[in-house]
């Protein structure tokens, strides 16, 4: 089923017939897709299982013998239709193209040798007066317009018939024929005429010529005495210009240490006002604690003036008691209400001295992210470390800003863990604050540690450390304060009390915290 198709010639009884022969598949699921398919040559049933290429069939066909299909032009040859593209392939008369791009004619394979050499009208060609490459076509422009070594005529129709191309721009100044202007023009000659004119001109106005130089010259010696005269005049007002010039450095010199000055006054002023800012806040902090301080002690004033009334009238109904009921009652009562205000005012001496307490911190508290920390009776609070009363000791607490991380430092005289009994130990705590949902967990920032020396030489003795945040002594704090972290060999005791580091029996410790890349809350 389907068609065969070939292009070669069968030989059939001496006689050539053209065969197309082309297996093709594409009509069979075009038929399977209608129902009941049968064949359009005998409409016989078609069954898709019982069609198959019919190898035995195409054998016999691709071993029959044709002519080639070029024996139109000549060629005798005879081959089974199987070796068909392969004569095709070399055979001198099959018709090919032009292998130059331009060129559309076809020839036989023997002829393209000629072609290209003789024929083509798109072959190579060299000229034959300036050995350029070029295409045929291009040959008659490439000498009519830029060929250098093309013989052409002087357009001014002299003598010189043939000149090469290269050589007409030097011949047109040597050209008797050609128009020029004579070479004085700039001093005021306005002769035109052919070269051979331009001798004769020469020679016969040669005066005129040096009349006119001479006009010119005096034209411009004049010039030149005005422009002297002028850069005189100019020369005369030049050192009063320096003068003035110099003046006009000394002042912008003068302006610019002036700017410069003014520059740092105002970094100076802005420096105070931060200062002052800073100082104002904690003032109106200190004002909002001492205000309630303030009516406290006030009213624990009248309390007491109030006692020492009820007192007096006490001592005076003691005094003059005749043992009469009322009197008695009277006593009684008094000395119910003199207990309740001892009472108030035994709790408002408590609340008093928290008060004062809270004062006391504020007035020492740093709000920059360092403290300073003066421990006093440093033999006695030794002692007292020696003899397990009291370990450590806190510092007061200190701030990154005022709305920054609360911390403190925590001391072991007398050392704790490894550097218990031979080293001074020291620890950083970060405390509850008021304001620490606003601030970043969990602390990161760098902390160092430092004992002051108190002598001249200030060989201060310091530690710093990053915080590890996957410690839980860095995490925000739930209860009153975190872990201490830092340094259980910090100092050893003998080079504390050898050295000049503990003067007066006090000591000084220093706690600084980086706060130059914290974010405000």
């Amino acid at each position: 089923m389907g068609y065969l198709s070939v292009s070669p010639a069968i030989i059939l009884g001496g006689r050539s017939f053209e065969l197309r022969i082309q297996f093709t598949y594409s009509w069979i699921p075009l038929f399977f897709s209608k129902p009941n398919p049968v064949c359009p040559a005998d409409l016989e049933p078609l069954f898709e299982d019982k069609i198959f290429r019919d190898v035995c069939c195409n054998r016999e066909i691709m071993a029959l013998k044709i002519y080639c299909r070029s024996e139109k032009n000549g060629c005798k040859e005879q081959m089974s239709l199987q070796q068909v593209m392969e004569h095709l392939e070399v055979c001198p008369y099959f018709e090919v193209p032009c292998p130059l791009g331009k060129c559309k004619e076809k020839m036989m394979r023997k002829d393209m040798s000629e072609h290209l050499s003789r024929k083509c009208k798109h072959r190579e060609i060299t000229c034959e007066f300036c050995n350029h490459k070029m295409a045929l076509t291009e040959l008659q422009k490439h000498k009519d317009t830029v060929c250098p070594a093309f013989p052409v005529a002087c357009p001014n129709h002299c003598s010189f018939s043939s000149i090469l191309r290269s050589e007409l721009s030097s011949h047109q100044h040597d050209c008797p024929k050609a128009q020029v202007t004579c070479s004085f023009i700039r001093y005021g000659c306005s002769f035109k005429g052919l070269n051979q004119e331009m001798r004769e001109h020469e020679s016969s106005f040669a005066s005129e010529h040096l009349r006119m130089m001479a006009v010119r010259n005096t034209t411009l010696e004049a010039k030149v005495e005005d422009v002297k005269s002028e850069l005189m005049e100019r020369y005369k007002v030049l050192p009063s210009l320096s003068s003035r010039l110099a003046e006009v450095e000394t002042q912008y010199e003068e302006m610019r240490e002036k700017n410069r000055q003014l520059e740092q006054k105002l970094v100076s002023m802005q420096m105070l006002m931060s200062t002052h800012s800073e100082k104002l806040l904690e003032v109106e902090m200190e004002l909002r604690e001492l205000r309630p301080l303030r009516a406290m002690r006030e009213e624990v004033e009248a309390l007491r003036g109030s006692v020492e009334n009820m007192r007096s009238i006490v001592s005076s109904l003691d005094s003059g008691r005749v043992g009469s009921s009322s009197g008695s009652h009277t006593l009684g009562s008094l000395e119910q209400q003199l207990s309740r205000h001892d009472d108030m005012m035994s709790v408002h001496d408590i609340r008093l001295a928290e008060m004062d307490l809270k004062l006391q911190v504020l007035e020492t508290a740093s709000f920059n992210g360092t403290l300073i920390w003066k421990i006093r009776d440093y033999k006695r609070r030794k002692q007292e470390a020696v003899a397990s009363k009291t370990l450590s000791l806190y510092s007061q607490p200190f701030y990154t800003g005022y709305f920054g991380y609360k911390m403190c430092a925590r001391i072991y005289l007398n050392g704790d863990g490894m550097g218990k009994g031979t080293h001074l130990s020291l620890f950083f705590v970060v405390m509850l604050g008021e304001y620490d949902a606003l601030l970043p967990w969990p602390f990161k920032q760098k902390v160092t540690l430092m004992l002051m020396d108190q002598g001249p030489a200030r060989k201060h003795l310091g530690d710093a450390f990053k915080p590890d945040p996957n410690s839980s002594s860095f995490r925000r704090p739930t209860g009153e304060m975190n872990i201490a972290s830092g340094c259980p060999l910090f100092v050893a005791q003998t080079v504390l009390e050898n050295g000049t580091y503990i003067k007066d029996d006090t000591i000084f410790i220093k706690v600084t915290v980086d706060t130059s890349d914290l974010p405000d809350p």
